[in-house]
């Protein structure tokens, strides 16, 4: 057993019992959410026709993001972040890559906006008419504040003060991640959320590389460290091993999924603009060489 999960069983009093409080206010706090966005779902669909506005599959990508959310801190994912550093970083990976990811793709602001009441719907529509939040919202402000929010709160939560803490409180734990979720969702939003609130291709680009040179920084310090840089008691019985390993962890998944993902967004562009030139990117040459050669023409005739 490693001293992680010796340090938990020593003080399981009150640490158990408000654990199971904050469980439960995830829970209510995930069907609320849930139920709010299907609302809103129900009556868009209602309104305009399924899936006319909002796509089916942005539904079910909403919907698996919430599961994926309550996962990563229920069952096998919450023992094996009790028990190792490296089980602690795969849940913040599922957080990061797989519920942020699905939850922007569900396109939930539309939806959670119809489904509120009308005051604070027409609050809503207020804060989003203020000049700051017409700014904030471009898509390459946005993209650059969603950058520097995750990579932020990225380097925040794993540096050795905020992780301990965040392991001996569950207050903390639960707030470190509702940050992970809320980072990946904001930045994950101008990549994969509906087009036109979607970044453009070449700003998506730049933001899915530049976001995932900190990240791929943060793993290699991990992996690299000649020494734990965690206290024993929140790693593994190796705790070298356990730290190179959740370093891996973070690292490589998070290379792979902003390459991919960066990869599909640049062909998509291609494709969409060899769509809009059916000639090609470059120009037909017939058409370049067109008014030459009819000038020329013209000089000999004359």
């Amino acid at each position: 057993m490693s001293a992680l999960t010796l340090d938990r069983a020593h003080g399981a009093g009150p640490a158990a019992t408000g654990e199971a409080l904050l469980t439960m206010l995830t829970v209510v706090a995930a069907c609320l959410l849930a139920a709010g966005y299907g609302r809103g779902v129900q009556e868009l669909w209602s309104r305009r026709g399924v899936g006319r506005i909002l796509p089916a599959w942005r539904v079910t990508a909403f919907g698996t993001g919430v599961l994926v959310a309550l996962a990563a801190d229920q069952g096998p994912a919450h023992r094996l972040a009790e028990a190792s550093l490296a089980g602690h970083m795969a849940q913040h990976m599922l957080l990061l890559l797989v519920a942020g990811p699905l939850l922007a793709a569900g396109a939930a602001g539309l939806p959670l906006s119809l489904a509120a009441p009308p005051s604070l719907r027409r609050l809503l529509a207020r804060g989003r008419a203020a000049a700051p939040v017409r700014r904030l919202r471009r898509p390459a402000t946005l993209a650059l504040v969603a950058g520097a929010a995750q990579t932020a709160v990225l380097w925040f939560w794993h540096l050795p003060g905020p992780y301990v803490a965040a392991v001996d409180r569950p207050l903390l734990h639960f707030a470190e991640h509702g940050c992970f979720l809320a980072a990946a969702w904001l930045f994950w939003a101008p990549v994969l959320g509906p087009a036109r609130h979607r970044t453009p291709a070449p700003v998506a680009v730049l933001l899915l590389v530049g976001a995932m040179l900190p990240g791929s920084a943060l793993g290699a310090v991990l992996t690299f460290a000649p020494q734990p840089i965690y206290p024993a008691r929140v790693l593994a019985a190796d705790p070298l091993t356990d730290q190179q390993l959740a370093g891996l962890l973070m690292w490589a998944p998070m290379d792979l999924v902003a390459l991919v993902v960066a990869l599909g967004v640049f062909l998509r562009w291609l494709l969409r603009m060899g769509r809009d030139r059916p000639g090609g990117l470059l120009p037909d040459p017939r058409r370049v060489a067109g008014p030459a050669v009819e000038a020329g023409s013209e000089g000999m005739a004359r």
